[in-house]
């Protein structure tokens, strides 16, 4: 079966990998913390675990009464998916 990941490049951009396995590698070995108590008006962290083709990292930035994400244009048709981190 073959797979694909991103990965961070030298210059801080996501490339993608390819790899050929049966089973989907794991993403870390490392356990993930959830927050201890959230606040009142805060929603406790979640962990999502996302396949996909490429990974942007952005600040969603004002636009009327709403926000805005640019992404490159070679992405418009595609289907994506957006996760709040903070």
């Amino acid at each position: 079966m073959t797979t694909s990941e991103a990965e961070p490049a030298a210059d801080g951009r996501m490339a993608s990998r390819t790899t050929n396995t049966a089973a989907r590698p794991s993403t870390s070995d490392q356990p993930v913390e959830m927050a201890a108590e959230p606040e009142v008006g805060e929603l406790p962290l979640t962990k999502f675990e996302v396949y996909g083709q490429e990974m942007l990292d952005k600040v969603v930035k004002r636009s009327g009464n709403s926000g805005r994400v640019y992404l490159p244009p070679d992405w418009v048709g595609k289907h994506t998916k957006i996760i709040r981190v903070d």
